[in-house]
């Protein structure tokens, strides 16, 4: 019997959750530890027989992990994390600051190249799936426009990036497609969209005792690559409301590519989802690229990737020839 893959996370929040899950859906995997800055007696795992590390002792786990499954946030944890972890570990991570993916693949790359080793960064829905169907889109329609649409939905990076703003104690954003925009794309007409048109977002912010409202509000409306250039609404409500009434982690979207072919007929692909858990299935997608970052370090590949560059047939646990029979 093939030896299951070793899978290990970094960051016990709620991707981190969700890849333990998505993990145990798996039977070609097994998770052997998590790790996490909190004091690892305080962290209770789903898993039974699964032990629970310092993030600081990663290093010295090298030869129990085949990949590791980084599970922080995007503004302030991937950063530093990706490039250092990707020297010791074949790894894949959810970056999702779409502006700053190239910088990020660079340090990434060198990083994973100099220690040996597969990164796969900005795996999930967007960054991710709907990448490649945006590929795909203008691939197959060149003379066309591309439309990505996201939600209506909690967004966990911009939520994760409003509650590191100083006197936010907690949050949650949402992302609120604009509806005549999606209806013009759908009919074919190709609008030209600016960013403000296609969305808005909402915050709904618990405050620090003692913080400046206003000051908060600018701090969130003014931050570059999430909010300033969307109109962001801030509603400021009670630690019980946001508990009850913001609990729940939806988001979906739409991928949509409008164009011609031939005789000017006019050509409209759309890719959608729906989800109820946007980490469950964020994680679900980590997991799936895990498998393909192993078969990558099998064969002797080293450096950083992106979902351009994986093969689909990797993703799957089916073989090449059970692929051919059961679903091409």
């Amino acid at each position: 019997m093939t030896e299951k893959i070793r899978i290990a996370i970094a960051g016990y929040g709620n991707l981190g959750r969700g890849t333990e899950t998505a993990v145990s859906k798996s039977p070609d995997m097994t998770l052997v530890g998590v790790y996490t800055r909190r004091n690892p007696q305080d962290v209770q795992l789903l898993t039974s027989g699964v032990p629970v590390h310092r993030l600081d002792d990663l290093a010295d786990h090298r030869q129990q992990i085949d990949v590791l499954i980084l599970c922080g946030g995007s503004k302030n944890d991937l950063p530093a994390q990706g490039p250092e972890f990707a020297q010791w570990f074949t790894t894949v991570d959810s970056f999702d600051t779409h502006a700053r993916i190239p910088e990020y693949f660079e340090a990434v790359d060198a990083a994973a190249r100099t220690g040996g080793n597969i990164a796969i960064i900005s795996v999930g829905w967007d960054p991710g799936l709907f990448s490649l169907n945006r590929l795909f889109g203008e691939a197959v329609l060149p003379d066309g426009d591309t439309y990505t649409f996201w939600g209506k939905g909690l967004s966990q990076g911009h939520s994760d990036a409003v509650r590191r703003v100083p006197g936010v104690r907690g949050a949650v954003q949402y992302t609120i497609p604009a509806p005549e925009a999606i209806d013009q794309v759908r009919q074919g007409l190709r609008p030209q969209l600016s960013t403000r048109q296609k969305h808005t977002r909402e915050c709904y912010v618990v405050l620090q005792d003692g913080a400046d409202p206003e000051q908060v509000r600018q701090a969130i409306v003014t931050m570059p690559d999430y909010f300033a250039d969307y109109d962001t609404t801030v509603h400021f409500i009670q630690e019980e409301t946001l508990r009850t009434e913001h609990a729940a982690m939806p988001h979906g979207g739409f991928v949509i590519r409008s164009g011609i072919t031939a005789e000017g007929e006019n050509q409209v692909v759309e890719y959608s989802l729906a989800l109820g858990s946007n980490p469950g299935f964020t994680s679900s997608v980590l997991v799936a690229y895990a498998r393909a970052a192993h078969r990558l370090k099998q064969r002797g590949e080293t450096g950083a990737r992106t979902v351009y560059d994986i093969a689909p047939g990797l993703l799957s646990p089916k073989s090449p020839a059970a692929l051919r029979k059961e679903m091409l």
